[in-house]
């Protein structure tokens, strides 16, 4: 007999087939997703110690109660059911399968006959050898039928009554042990008769049991007037976008734990799926959302489009996985990484918002083709205008360094892309994810640290090493999964003063219903438009959660009511009050390497004697700029105020004599004192040079406030053509001109422009002139009337 049992089992090797419906748990264990496995079955997988520890002993009892004492087969049970079937005592034959033999016929089913029950014996034997009894009984409960397509305890629990195996009732534990017998007529809501049935064989089980000992009088009394369902409920369909990417990394694997918060993921859900109806009206038809939790970096709520089921909007379109232009959601990153440059700038440091030609015809313009002037660099990330975050880019951070610390917050399309990227990149000229934006803004939440999201509780799946004969490989995920990296993007003080500038509430971007409640909770937010009106993005965050939102259509077509801050901010200040009763009042504690110091309000620089005014605003010692402010300037003018003297031309004894006196004028540079002049901005400009100086008529250049030097940076600025750029231009063509134009300094009356080195012609600094340049490469000067100079050269096509 056991060599026959040996070479049973050489021959014929135990297969254990795992075939499971897979499933997602919330990080709670609440199921989240279920999906029908390859034969269109409901079969969930539950481990032992998940089933309700009644409902173990119950099946015991009344399947097979020598379960754990037998080999395999009951020989008591085999003797006793071919003597009652012999003697015809029965209507029905006696049956002696134990749950060890129930569980070979379930794995591999076989008409029944004869040579079928010799070999579920030998199975049975089989199974015993190789499994443990609660390996055995372990299969019996994810195998067994209870109708339909369904099979296994964790499914019927879920389907029949909406509990997971472990929180079942009495009654519906002792559903769960009878519908088995006859799961074609006894399942629950098959019909009113089934329902009838099952609750009387149900309440006659239900006093056996009690009378067994295994239930007692108070139990047995609330179990036999428990209501039965008089349907059967649907599978969980929540975060369907997730459970699809999560079941393809962790091929085979029958139960996946997410990270995500089930409430959390309901509440986020019908947010977004309201919100988008209430956008229909306006031609928008779709939004994702992602919340993540600040300390632990896990994803508690993924909502990939507003409506998996809607194929019209393309709801199985993963939205936050889509590669989608950021609109201005880089630029804080860009400023954190500006406030630890050298000589960084601060909070106040005084920008530019002026028309500015950044090279081969790039002239950015705000979002509302306004411009501002100087702006202190908090206002310019809080009204997000485009053309000073350019100018910190091009100057102060450079393009190199802001795509290498995307790269390094594992930006995918922007390290595909970096050859091809510009200065626009800042405004939305790439390509990001959603996921990766709400990575990125909460690095700024962690001090300026990176880490990557996780969406699986602790990085693993629960598994069972003996569901199959092969190793363990074939559970690992396609991806490999290596320690998680970090990276510093940016210094705590850079990342605390950059959530300072964002948590500002005057800004045009608050959402109006939210201007007038008392209860706003306090987020930093950022919101973002792409060119085209293709995507509006609004991205929040504050000490526990960061939430990234994106609206707009999968098709990448503009809408014209799409826009980050009309569209983006209501919902995701509606996620936020939905956090709020979750959320502490505590902000971020400021760090202690940024301090207060004195500054000159009119250019963020630390005053100087000629300020007059003072304030005082964040820095970070030892990196900010610490120069002196420079505002105004001190020159010598003539006491009839005609004209200004260096110390070259200086009467003897000027001041003495009152023939000359020191005056303070403003000092704005080239490109704001054009700006000024064009607007007609009135401001005080000095005289010109003393025409007889001899430094002038030598060639030469008097310097600010009388010393002498070649003066290079208040020299013409040549705005038009930008520097090597190339101009198609048809000389056979009479109206065909080239445009030139300078920024010149306060102090200069007249220009004079050059072609080859050759004269062109004198005009008003702020005089536009045009020209007819010769083919090839074209040398272009403008010198103003203080000696100073500029050149550029441009390629005439």
């Amino acid at each position: 007999m056991l060599l026959t049992l040996l070479l049973f089992d050489r021959l014929f090797p135990l297969r254990l087939p795992a075939d499971y419906s897979p499933l997602v748990l919330a990080a709670d264990g609440t199921p989240l997703h279920a999906t029908l496995n390859r034969g269109q079955q409901w079969r969930l997988y539950a481990p032992l110690a998940e089933v309700s520890p009644l409902l173990r002993r119950l099946i015991v009892a009344k399947e097979d109660r020598y379960f754990y004492q037998h080999p395999g087969i009951n020989p008591l049970a085999v003797v006793r059911a071919i003597g009652t079937n012999l003697t015809g005592h029965r209507a029905r034959p006696l049956g002696a399968s134990t749950i060890t033999m129930q569980v070979a016929r379930l794995l591999h089913p076989q008409p029944r006959t004869l040579g079928a029950k010799v070999t579920e014996t030998a199975r049975a034997f089989q199974l015993e050898w190789h499994l443990s009894k609660d390996q055995i009984l372990a299969l019996y409960l994810n195998h067994v039928p209870y109708g339909g397509n369904v099979e296994g305890v964790r499914a019927a629990a879920l389907l029949y009554f909406r509990q997971p195996p472990n929180r079942l009732t009495a009654a519906q534990a002792v559903a769960l042990t009878v519908i088995p017998n006859d799961p074609a007529h006894l399942g629950p809501g098959r019909s009113a008769h089934a329902t009838a049935r099952l609750r009387q064989v149900r309440n006659a089980w239900l006093r056996r049991f009690r009378r067994a000992g295994l239930l007692d009088a108070a139990v047995l009394a609330d179990a036999l007037a428990e209501p039965l369902p008089d349907r059967r409920f649907p599978a969980p369909r929540q975060a369907p976008h997730l459970a699809r990417r999560l079941l393809r990394q962790w091929p085979g694997q029958p139960v996946v734990t997410s990270t995500l918060d089930p409430a959390l993921q309901a509440r986020a859900e019908l947010l977004t799926r309201n919100y988008v109806a209430r956008l229909r009206g306006l031609g928008i038809p779709q939004a994702a959302v992602v919340v993540v939790e600040n300390r632990t970096r896990a994803v508690r709520a993924y909502v990939g489009s507003a409506d998996f089921q809607d194929v019209a909007a393309r709801g199985q379109v993963d939205g936050l996985t889509a590669v989608r232009s950021p609109g201005s959601t880089l630029k804080p990153l860009l400023y954190a990484l500006a406030m630890d440059a050298p000589n960084g700038l601060t909070p106040a440091t005084i920008l530019l918002d002026v028309p500015t030609d950044f090279g081969r015809g790039y002239r950015p313009q705000n979002f509302d083709t306004q411009y501002h002037g100087p702006v202190a660099a908090s206002q310019a990330l809080a009204l997000s205008l485009n053309v000073p975050a350019v100018r910190v880019l091009a100057q102060r951070v450079g393009l190199p360094r802001l795509v290498e610390t995307l790269e390094r917050a594992a930006f995918r399309q922007v390290r595909a892309d970096r050859q091809r990227l510009g200065l626009s990149v800042i405004l939305g000229g790439c390509g990001v994810r959603a996921l990766e934006l709400a990575g990125l803004y909460c690095a700024l939440a962690n001090d300026g640290q990176w880490a990557p999201l996780r969406y699986v509780r602790g990085d693993e799946v629960r598994s069972a090493k003996w569901l199959t004969n092969s190793s363990r490989s074939h559970l690992a995920p396609r991806t490999s999964h290596l320690a998680p990296r970090t990276s510093h993007l940016c210094s705590t003080e850079a990342a605390w003063l950059t959530t300072e500038i964002l948590a500002t509430l005057r800004r045009p971007d608050l959402p109006h219903e939210a201007e007038a409640s008392a209860h706003l909770p306090r987020v930093a937010w950022k919101t973002g438009t792409s060119y085209g009106r293709r995507d509006a993005w609004a991205v929040g965050y504050n000490p526990q959660y960061t939430i990234c939102v994106w609206v707009g259509d999968f098709t990448g077509r503009g809408i014209p009511a799409l826009t980050g801050t009309d569209i983006g901010t209501p919902l995701l200040f509606d996620l936020f009050d939905a956090l709020a009763y979750r959320t502490p009042a505590a902000w971020f504690a400021r760090p202690t390497g940024v301090e207060l110091r004195e500054i000159c309000p009119q250019t963020g620089l630390p005053p100087d004697t000629g300020c007059h005014s003072t304030a005082r605003a964040w820095t970070i010692p030892g990196v900010s700029e610490a120069r002196r402010c420079d505002h105004q300037r001190t020159v010598w003018v003539a006491a009839d105020g005609r004209c200004t003297y260096c110390p070259a031309c200086l009467p003897p004894e000027a001041e003495a004599s009152r023939r000359a006196r020191l005056t303070a004028y403003p000092n704005p540079g080239p490109e704001l004192a054009a700006w000024w002049q064009a607007q007609r901005v009135p401001f005080r400009r000095p005289p010109p040079h003393n025409p007889a100086c001899p430094v002038v008529q030598a060639g030469g250049s008097p310097g600010p406030a009388g010393s002498i030097g070649n003066d290079d940076d208040r020299a013409p600025r040549i705005l038009a053509p930008a520097a090597q750029t190339e101009i198609a231009f048809d000389a056979e063509d009479p109206t065909a001109q080239v445009l030139l134009q300078c920024a010149a300094d306060p102090a200069a009356r007249r220009v004079f422009w050059y072609l080859n080195d050759r004269f062109l012609q004198s005009a008003d600094p702020t005089a536009r002139v045009f020209c007819k340049p010769p083919r090839g490469w074209v040398k272009i000067s403008c010198a103003d009337d203080q000696g100073r100079h500029a050149d550029t050269w441009v390629r005439v096509l």
